[in-house]
């Protein structure tokens, strides 16, 4: 909501600047700020330098991680980025790998092309589900079609400014790491959100290494084969409503 209200707050003085200067330079300040991730001008220094996220190299292995773990401090400072609503972080002997959901406060969070999947008209009735009347909702799962904070389906469709933002965050706190995967894709922050549940109950992730490997060469790799949910695995899923 803090968030919110500063972008808001935003968007009333850069409407104030328009009536009293005509905005040039205002236009150009929010373009260049994290309010806005479409504007691709020269100079934006969200842009400058060499790209930080995603493959480094083409060096095969690199999804092959030994072990990995959530990393409560880099979750919450990239869901403090402006146009971010959550973020999930899983860290690995090679790389950061981030799960997000957006929201409205920053523009041009997706690229032209990338809809947001969720419909949340249905909060307006007070329902869960706008197409079938439910209020029920799976608490197992972070982003849903419905009543949900925005994703999109392939990583390559989120703002690469929006990327580049992110991963310098991770590697300003975590600079060991060697490659910077992100995406807002639906399954994944649901994946994520269920490794970040077992070690918020103090629970190893050891058991389930090889199928975190296989989420993330699906997502990030171009691998055939995405792993049944955690709940699933253990037998734990909730009925559905």
């Amino acid at each position: 909501m803090k968030k919110q209200a500063r972008f808001m707050t935003l968007l009333a003085a850069a409407a104030l600047c328009l009536a009293v200067i005509g905005g040039c330079n205002y236009q150009r300040y929010v373009q260049n700020s994290t309010y806005d991730y479409g504007s691709q001008n020269k100079g934006d220094p969200k842009m400058l330098g060499s790209r930080m996220y995603g493959s480094m190299s083409s060096m095969p292995g690199q999804h092959d991680n030994a072990w990995f773990e959530y990393s409560s401090l880099l979750s919450n400072d990239v869901s403090n980025i402006n146009g971010v609503a959550g973020a999930l972080v899983m860290l690995t002997d090679k790389n950061a790998y981030v799960g997000i959901t957006t929201d409205w406060t920053a523009t041009h969070t997706h690229r032209a092309g990338g809809k947001r999947e969720q419909d949340n008209t249905g909060s307006t009735e007070g329902v869960y589900n706008n197409d079938t009347g439910s209020p029920y909702w799976n608490n197992q799962r972070i982003a849903t079609p419905y009543n949900s904070y925005f994703t999109v389906n392939d990583h390559n469709q989120l703002s690469g400014e929006l990327k580049q933002t992110i991963a310098i965050h991770i590697r300003k706190l975590a600079p060991e790491v060697q490659e910077v995967h992100i995406s807002a894709n639906k399954e994944f922050n649901n994946h994520l959100v269920q490794y970040a549940q077992e070690a918020w109950a103090g629970r190893s992730l050891k058991p389930w290494l090889a199928s975190f490997n296989q989420l993330v060469k699906h997502q990030f790799a171009g691998g055939n084969d995405v792993p049944a949910p955690l709940d699933v695995q253990q037998g734990r899923a909730a009925p559905k409503k």
